[in-house]
């Protein structure tokens, strides 16, 4: 084995001390919620896990977030794989392990599923919100629920075993659905965004692996959790008698608004109030 030379062994000590110095500062966000902002009340305000979900990505939730930071809340708006409903619930339980204090689960579209799964088994969550969401029992698949109700515009063809309004597009080991560009505004926004708006968003997307979307869950945590619900009565892709449902079944506290899909993007403030309810009226 060669011995490093003494520079070599000075860069070697110099890489260790920037790693800790990393560990160290990735864990200060950490110890600080650890610590816990507190609430008027005296409690610990809860950490808020903003949740995307197909078609979308963390960068979607920045105005609400903004909003919440201002309000006094941590926040994390975690990048979830997509990739299949068990693996993105285990990744998401995994940051909420390491996660301290009282947790808020906020899930927009296949999102709602992800949390309702992941947030089982987990004391600190204190609720769990739903916007515009999935909201599965056990064996339920966001495919199924979608098409449970008329008024999606994923599809013209009920009997495609493709939603006519996705791109499938092979990768080792499964397929990526992308929502095509020309039915995005439509479909996500309800043509209630500018075409350019519309046109950045189609070209940004995250797309989700079907066996996420076809794979049914394996825990239901709004079962045990206290749950608050946005039902968003423009929606074209989940529709509103879904939501209604899903809502209605898991007991949510829920709010309605004139939205589409994507009512994170179009009405922030709406999102934030029903989250900054959650929150406080479970702290």
């Amino acid at each position: 084995m060669t011995v490093p030379s003494a520079p070599s062994r000075r860069s070697a000590l110099a890489f260790a001390a920037a790693v800790a110095a990393g560990t160290a500062m990735t864990a200060a966000p950490l110890a600080e919620a650890a610590a816990g902002s507190k609430a008027a009340g005296g409690g610990t305000r809860a950490t808020i896990v903003l949740v995307h979900g197909a078609w979308a990505d963390a960068s979607g939730w920045s105005t609400v977030a903004g909003h919440l930071l201002e309000a006094g809340h941590t926040v994390i708006a975690p990048a979830i794989p997509l990739r299949g409903l068990s693996s993105d619930a285990a990744y998401l339980a995994k940051l909420l392990e390491a996660t301290p204090g009282p947790l808020v689960l906020v899930g927009h579209s296949y999102g709602g599923a992800v949390i309702s799964q992941a947030a089982a088994g987990n004391d600190r969550v204190r609720a769990l919100v739903y916007v515009a969401a999935f909201i599965p029992d056990t064996g339920e698949s966001a495919a199924a629920l979608a098409v449970k109700f008329p008024g999606s515009h994923l599809s013209d063809d009920p009997h495609a075993e493709i939603p006519t309004a996705l791109k499938p597009v092979p990768y080792d080991g499964g397929i990526d659905l992308y929502l095509r560009p020309d039915k995005f505004r439509d479909v996500f926004l309800s043509n209630r965004l500018s075409r350019q708006r519309a046109a950045v968003l189609a070209a940004t997307q995250r797309p989700a692996g079907a066996v996420a979307l076809g794979e049914p869950a394996q825990a239901a945590a709004w079962k045990s959790v206290p749950s608050y619900a946005l039902v968003a009565r423009a929606d074209r892709t989940i529709p509103p008698a879904a939501e209604r449902f899903m809502a209605q079944r898991a007991g949510a506290r829920t709010v309605e608004v004139d939205a589409p899909h994507a009512v994170h993007l179009t009405h922030p403030e709406t999102v934030f109030r029903v989250i900054r309810r959650a929150a406080k009226e479970t702290s």
